[in-house]
């Protein structure tokens, strides 16, 4: 495929609106989806061209034939899912894959496996990292209870909707908890916001940190952008990411990476020199 000239964003709000500068700056042009309840938000102004899709609310950007015959009517020649909604639904990757569009994002493959906690955990256990316990996805309550039964007395539990992220669909239980409660609504909010109501149960583990190492990859090359703390939260999701974990020392968990993606080239992100901006969008 040649370079790309159209790339219509599948997100809205400002993860959509960052991605639209950064393509101006790429001279791409942007397309903008949106239900009629966000016809005057910041990224339908943002785009160069926008297409209504049916419905309204969230429901409106998880109708997937709608998004790709939106692509199709823009002339779009790629897709960028941005954050939530279908950004993690291998259907996308692989809806557009078959329909010609190169999809900003990892493959289907990538997808099935990490956007499902699930088997990830799984994946982690069969490469002999440390995993909490935990269930399978849930059919019914009664795994949950017995696994929870199962555990200490008094252990706290954490509901985890096995799609998604964000904090959303993850609800912690300790004694006295209704578990059975916070089961019914994780699966309720991962519906609503991933199109998927699954959901499994896990040790919970306190008084840790809560520690990310970003990787960043083209299909090609691979970069780790260094480790986070994201230990501050709201609502189970991040508030405030610290750029190097205090505790651990430079590029320890860099070079941890580096060992697990053999034949992988990993180059540490240079900081940036005083001085130096990142390119801004044209007005």
């Amino acid at each position: 495929m040649g370079a790309l000239g159209t790339l219509l964003v599948t997100a809205r709000g400002e993860i959509a609106v960052r991605i639209m500068a950064t393509a101006a700056v790429l001279g791409l042009r942007t397309v903008a989806v949106y239900p009629d309840d966000d016809a005057d938000c910041a990224h339908v102004a943002r785009a160069d061209a926008s297409v209504r899709l049916p419905g309204v609310g969230a429901a409106a950007y998880l109708d997937l034939p709608a998004v790709l015959a939106a692509a199709r009517q823009a002339g779009a020649d790629a897709v960028h899912p941005g954050y939530g909604f279908l950004s993690e639904n291998p259907a996308l990757a692989r809806a557009c894959t078959e329909a010609g569009l190169v999809f900003v994002g990892p493959s289907a493959e990538a997808l099935e496996l990490f956007g499902d906690k699930t088997r990830a955990r799984e994946r982690a256990a069969a490469l002999g990292i440390d995993v909490p316990s935990g269930t399978g996805v849930l059919t019914d309550d009664h795994a949950a209870l017995a696994f929870a039964a199962s555990l200490p007395p008094g252990a706290p539990v954490m509901v985890k909707a096995r799609a998604g992220g964000g904090g959303r669909g993850l609800r912690p239980v300790r004694a006295g908890d209704d578990l059975g409660e916070a089961l019914r609504r994780c699966r309720s909010e991962a519906a609503a916001a991933f199109g998927d109501d699954g959901v499994f149960v896990e040790e919970l583990l306190t008084g840790l940190r809560h520690i990310e190492v970003q990787v960043l990859g083209d299909g090609e090359r691979v970069q780790a952008l260094g480790d986070r703390d994201c230990s501050l939260q709201r609502r189970r999701g991040s508030r405030r990411d610290r750029r190097r974990h205090p505790s651990r020392p430079g590029r320890l968990l860099v070079h941890r990476v580096r060992r697990q993606l053999p034949g992988r080239r990993l180059r540490p992100r240079p900081r940036r020199r005083p001085g130096l901006q990142r390119p801004r969008a044209p007005r």
